[in-house]
């Protein structure tokens, strides 16, 4: 389906440093990607869920393992494909740099309209994520060269391409909406801002070590996953979790 079509070939081909930016790169297909990490029956599992976004990224129908898409959508294979995207990046200075020109030509022509901010930037084949909290605070900004492939957390390409740049540049402003799946842009913008990891007990929760800051909470909807030996792919039985309040799925950025 819709979510097999997108997934292998943006795990296949694509070129990201972080499971944030994927994720970016995914929210413009209305999809997205979550960890799960545990024990059970003594067993550590570490796996990835991926699910069926609306407009606003809230996630609709049930999760599905990665292993339903391949060994590829798999949390061992992109963790390669973000190893040797470091790797290309540090050849390839040419394609950061070119994203920055486009995005610091696109500040320019827009000045304070985030609207047009969009429009300049797909007009060159650039597609932005804003991560907002519920005040509207921007605390993420993610760039995806759709021409390259290559998605660029904003702090990456440039200290004044980060997300705090963006958030004074547009205080208050809500982004434009289009119909996906577009080359252009889709914000999430109902999220919850994690302040602290008070909100984390060891059962339920935990905070990987990406460098852009994402956390993750397993869901309580992972238990509808049959108890299965794991396989060579990584993905292992999740166990039944509490009953948890849903939590948005995305962390802060620096």
């Amino acid at each position: 389906g819709h979510l097999a079509g997108v997934i292998r070939p943006l795990a296949r081909e694509w070129r990201f440093r972080t499971l944030g930016e994927y994720r970016a790169v995914l929210s413009l297909y209305g999809i997205t990607v979550d960890e799960v990490k545990g024990e059970y029956g003594g067993r550590e599992y570490h796996g990835l869920t991926y699910s069926a976004t609306d407009r606003e990224g809230n996630k609709v129908g049930k999760p599905f393992k990665s292993s339903v898409f391949g060994k590829e959508a798999g949390i061992a294979a992109l963790e390669r494909r973000m190893h040797n995207a470091a790797a290309w990046e540090k050849t390839h200075k040419e394609v950061a740099a070119a994203t920055a020109g486009k995005v610091a030509a696109a500040m320019q022509t827009a000045g304070h309209d985030r609207a047009q901010f969009e429009r300049e930037l797909m007009r060159q084949g650039i597609g932005v994520v804003f991560r907002q909290n519920e005040a509207g605070r921007i605390y993420g900004a993610t760039f995806i060269d759709h021409a390259a492939k290559a998605v660029f957390n904003g702090s990456r390409l440039g200290k004044e391409f980060s997300a705090g740049v963006f958030n004074d540049l547009f205080a208050g402003q809500e982004g434009i909406h289009l119909p996906q799946p577009s080359a252009g842009v889709e914000h999430p913008t109902r999220q919850q801002e994690h302040t602290g990891a008070s909100q984390w007990d060891g059962h339920t929760g935990y905070r990987p070590d990406h460098k852009d800051g994402t956390t993750q909470n397993v869901a309580a909807s992972f238990n509808l996953f049959a108890l299965v030996p794991g396989g060579a792919s990584g993905d292992q039985p999740v166990p039944p979790q509490r009953k948890k309040k849903k939590r948005r799925k995305y962390g802060r950025q620096q």
